[in-house]
């Protein structure tokens, strides 16, 4: 397979799987943010959007105050967000027109469809309802993979995208547990005679935040058919961590890039499954009581460190060059 093709193939589905990962996000914030909390915890959550995909600085160059209008208008629309959901659902639509005659019609005709159907809600976006825009957005994502795994042959070309999909979506994940979790952290609870304030911070993270990270993973109804208890910071990291049941935890992202990473391999690919495998490893002999002793934050940054490692080498191994591209 060209690198051009394979290029387009992996970052087809990077973006498809950004895009909704990002409409997550948002939907969930969006939610959260109509439940009682104290005001500086709010423009601190819509901060943490911006922190969590790397992009305060590109924020800071075009609005002045972080807050719910201008964050989702800066995470949904702008052009020059290159992570926004218009930029990458039109990226998306761009490299699938580049390989259309290595993918099937159907699923041309989705991402093409997807994008003509954002040109009429862009138009009208003044009026548009987040949330349910943002829905939208998660069932073209989920209409665009369906179709990927019930049109396409098992060969390279599925390979490629499935390999974008799961470092995507592993990125994503250690991201989000990252940055919802040091926000937890930022919050100091008081131990006596507490206030009225303090009651709704302490009442704010016992459930909500930890509910709206799991609900921005798709993890909630997961969580609940698991564990059937109160939520916790230990157990939802366990879940998005180390449970190989849940789809986006990250051991079942590593366990999955390896036989494709295998499918596609080549005689520069070996230092590529070796990495994979030194990841595997360590989160296989790994649990959760040694996380929160090394501290969750400095795994998160391990693990982020490594796949983005891995994303590098599989790019100047199989792709084109982002210096080239």
């Amino acid at each position: 397979m060209l690198s051009r093709t394979a290029d387009c193939l992996y970052w087809m589905a990077r973006y498809t799987e950004r895009a909704e990962n990002t409409a997550r996000m948002l939907d969930v914030s969006h939610q959260t943010a109509l439940l009682p909390q104290p005001e500086q915890f709010l423009e601190q959550s819509w901060k943490k959007l911006l922190t969590i995909s790397k992009l305060e600085d590109d924020f800071s160059k075009k609005y002045d105050t972080i807050n719910r209008h201008n964050v989702l208008d800066f995470m949904i629309y702008e052009n020059t967000n290159p992570s926004s959901i218009v930029s990458c659902l039109y990226s998306a639509r761009e490299n699938a027109r580049v390989i259309r005659g290595r993918i099937t019609s159907e699923v041309w005709e989705t991402q093409n469809t997807t994008w003509l159907e954002l040109q009429t809600i862009l138009v009208n976006r003044e009026r548009s309802d987040h949330s349910r825009f943002l829905e939208w957005v998660k069932h073209r994502c989920h209409l665009v993979r369906g179709v990927i795994q019930g049109t396409m042959l098992k060969n390279e070309a599925l390979y490629f995208l499935g390999i974008g999909t799961l470092i995507e979506r592993a990125d994503n994940t250690a991201r989000i547990l990252e940055t919802k979790y040091e926000i937890q952290e930022n919050v100091k609870p008081v131990q006596k005679n507490k206030g009225a304030e303090e009651e709704v911070i302490d009442s704010f993270f016992n459930f909500y935040h930890w509910a709206s990270l799991l609900r921005s993973v798709s993890g909630f109804e997961i969580y609940r058919q698991i564990y059937s208890d109160q939520i916790t910071p230990k157990q939802v990291a366990e879940l998005l961590i180390f449970n190989p049941q849940m789809p986006r935890s990250l051991v079942s992202c590593v366990n999955e890039l390896i036989p494709l990473m295998a499918a596609v391999r080549n005689q520069d690919s070996k230092e590529i499954e070796r990495l994979l495998g030194k990841l595997k490893s360590s989160l296989e002999y790994s649990d959760i009581d040694e996380v929160f002793k090394q501290g969750l934050e400095e795994f998160m940054e391990d693990f982020l460190e490594r796949i983005n490692h891995i994303a590098d080498d599989f790019s100047n191994t199989f792709l084109i060059p982002l210096a080239v591209a």
